[in-house]
């Protein structure tokens, strides 16, 4: 299929290096909102799934559909988003994607029945496959290297950190209140505000021209979702499942198969130069086994507090305050300490920290209490992701080119996506027999998340062994 380039007509040219761009702080406001939006839907979900599992009487593994159809879709489809980005204009794109997860969420919160509700997630899935490369490359293409990029990355990571936590809080919060509806149906009055103002603000990008690359699209999307939906499976099916084998088997082939297509590819949609450095090359592994161990905390804390403290939803979502207000704080410091320290130390200390809250939120019991047990240790989680988030991605899109940026921007949205997916069914079938050995449900499920939160714990230790194997080295060399 061949994309010819078309004029701008009168789309803003983007900003140039010498001039930086002409509303900064707009520009930053649309994307950051934007990804927020959908950061906020991988998280909103977890403290009202009970609530929505009695309400549309599904199953536990229908129910766990929920949030799998979205992961499932977002993570399969992230490289053909970025590439249609480079190809069509990403401002363009990024309206686009915007308009169906807005769509998407209104049909989410109107849902009449189980089967509808999970569709609409899936095609929630679409619209942030889109959004989320497209937000990055656009704030890179927006601000040019040095301070202004630095203090931009650093917000976008600090959403990137603060949309998981605070959606428990927004979401705990919506359902007591309201209802679980109703955090669906915000989406809907921000993304048309969004919609509006992008065009207006944010510049477009030129399209690239050459010929769309149809079969990495094909592997990358099909071998990306087989991969996912073998390791969502695992988790009710087991590893040894003859699905699960066939799906993540399917999904490897396919992988290879995209590997050896990009390596003859004229215009591929995964550049393997992306890989040659070892800086990014760590930054994608790194974050791939930090979001699997973050996503283990969100979902198993979460249980944590309702199922054996007894917290109500909306408790629950304030449960992690801590969290929350220390990132944030932390993440906005993030530019003050880039020009005292290096990168890669910021994200070092960053692991460090969340390794170190994990190993010891990895202790409660039955017993526990939040103030001593986890309300503490949440602080150090806190500092971490605030410390680590920025970083991890600067690291993802540093060196590229121009033309590689919807690209790189793909690849650090697809080990985010696939970190939570992987991570999540790893958590879960660790976890499942922990606590079979007692008959009381408070204390088989303070045993399943103390397994799960020491597997959690195992996964930072890796990725510090990656950030510094990788990243540090490569910078004390340099």
């Amino acid at each position: 299929m061949t994309i010819t380039q078309h004029a701008p007509g009168r789309a803003t040219a983007p900003a140039t290096p010498d001039d930086g761009p002409a509303h900064p702080r707009a520009i930053l406001a649309v994307i950051l909102v934007s990804y927020f939006m959908i950061l906020l839907d991988n998280s909103i979900i977890f403290t009202a799934l009970p609530t929505i599992g009695a309400a549309m009487h599904l199953s536990p593994s229908g129910l766990s559909w929920v949030q799998d159809a979205y992961t499932l879709v977002f993570g399969g489809l992230l490289l053909l988003g970025a590439r249609l980005g480079d190809l069509l204009g990403r401002r363009r794109v990024f309206v686009a994607g915007l308009a169906v997860f807005a769509t998407a969420s209104l049909l989410v919160g109107a849902a009449p029945t189980g089967w509808f509700l999970i569709a609409a997630r899936a095609l929630q899935g679409i619209g942030a496959a889109v959004v989320a490369p497209s937000s990055l490359s656009l704030l890179t293409a927006s601000f040019p290297e040095g301070r202004e990029r630095t203090r931009a990355v650093a917000w976008y990571g600090a959403a990137a950190g603060i949309g998981a936590s605070l959606g428990l809080v927004i979401g705990g919060a919506l359902t007591s209140a309201v209802s679980w509806r109703a955090g669906f149906f915000i989406n809907l009055p921000i993304g048309v505000a969004m919609i509006a103002l992008a065009p207006r603000f944010l510049p477009e990008t030129p399209r690239s021209t050459g010929r769309f690359d149809v079969v990495g699209a094909l592997a990358a999307t099909l071998g990306m979702g087989a991969l996912v939906f073998g390791i969502i499976g695992s988790a009710d099916a087991g590893w040894g499942s003859p699905t699960t084998l066939t799906s993540v088997l399917t999904g490897v082939v396919l992988l290879a198969a995209l590997v050896l297509n990009e390596a003859r590819a004229a215009q591929p949609i995964m550049p393997l130069g992306l890989f040659a450095s070892r800086v990014r090359t760590g930054a994608y592994l790194a974050r791939l086994l930090y979001l699997g161990a973050m996503i283990g905390f969100f979902l198993f804390t979460t249980q944590y507090l309702q199922g054996v403290l007894g917290f109500s939803a909306l408790a629950a979502g304030i449960g992690f305050f801590p969290m929350t207000v220390v990132n944030f704080a932390v993440a906005m410091a993030i530019p003050r300490l880039g020009r005292r320290f290096p990168t890669a130390t910021l994200l070092s200390a960053g692991v460090v920290l969340t390794l170190a809250g994990m190993a010891w939120l990895s202790r409660v019991d039955a017993s526990s209490s939040y103030l001593t047990a986890v309300a503490p240790p949440m602080v150090l989680i806190g500092a971490g992701q605030g410390l680590a988030f920025a970083p991890l991605t600067s690291a993802g899109v540093s060196g590229v080119t121009a033309d590689q940026a919807g690209a790189a921007s793909g690849l650090v949205n697809t080990a985010h996506q696939l970190g939570m997916a992987l991570g999540l069914a790893l958590l879960v079938a660790v976890s499942a027999r922990a606590g079979s050995g007692t008959d009381n449900r408070a204390t088989a499920l303070a045993g399943e998340v103390s397994t799960a939160l020491t597997a959690g714990t195992c996964l930072l230790a890796v990725c510090l062994v990656a950030t510094v194997a990788l990243i540090v080295r490569k910078e004390r060399t340099s």
